[in-house]
């Protein structure tokens, strides 16, 4: 079951006619799940790409090469080019893209530890894109992060 606050942006995505899709890589698919899970769902949710290994954001989402290999998979650089490519193929009024740190290795470092996550969300007039630094576990920091793309588009829209 979803949280408070992804159904509350469901809410308001379908009180606005809007449309949204995701490209994730740290949620595993996760963010789309939450948002498929609130009712009336098939009104907003175009859908998503999962793109966890270094070579989905390269062969299916555009990374250029190179791009990776000097800021990292789990970087703004790369969120934002993810949100961005997957927006220019899919149809859909919102995209948002999530990167980030979830457990230990990766290119975790002490500026950039476990908990890290990156959100690139892209609106038909403006881009937004956030740094976060969740405490937990795997999935509380995956939780985390959805509630916080929830609450970046509510006040957004």
């Amino acid at each position: 079951m979803a949280s408070e606050k992804v159904t509350a942006c469901c809410q308001a995505l379908i009180t606005n006619n809007l449309t949204i899709s995701f490209a994730e890589s740290a949620s595993a698919g996760k963010m789309c799940y939450e948002f498929s899970t609130v009712f009336n769902s098939g009104r907003i949710l175009i859908g998503g790409m999962v793109c966890y290994h270094s070579s989905m954001k390269e062969d299916l989402l555009h990374i250029p090469w190179g791009t990776i290999e000097k800021y990292s998979a789990e970087s703004a650089e790369v969120t934002q080019l993810m949100a961005q490519n997957f927006y220019r193929y899919i149809n859909s009024d919102i995209c948002v893209g999530l990167t980030g740190l979830t457990t230990p290795g990766g290119s975790e470092t002490e500026e950039k530890p476990v908990g890290t996550i990156f959100i690139h969300i892209i609106f038909s007039d403006k881009e937004i894109a956030r740094r976060f630094e969740f405490d937990g576990n795997q999935e509380s920091i995956i939780n985390q992060a959805i509630d916080a793309v929830a609450e970046l588009i509510l006040e957004e829209i």
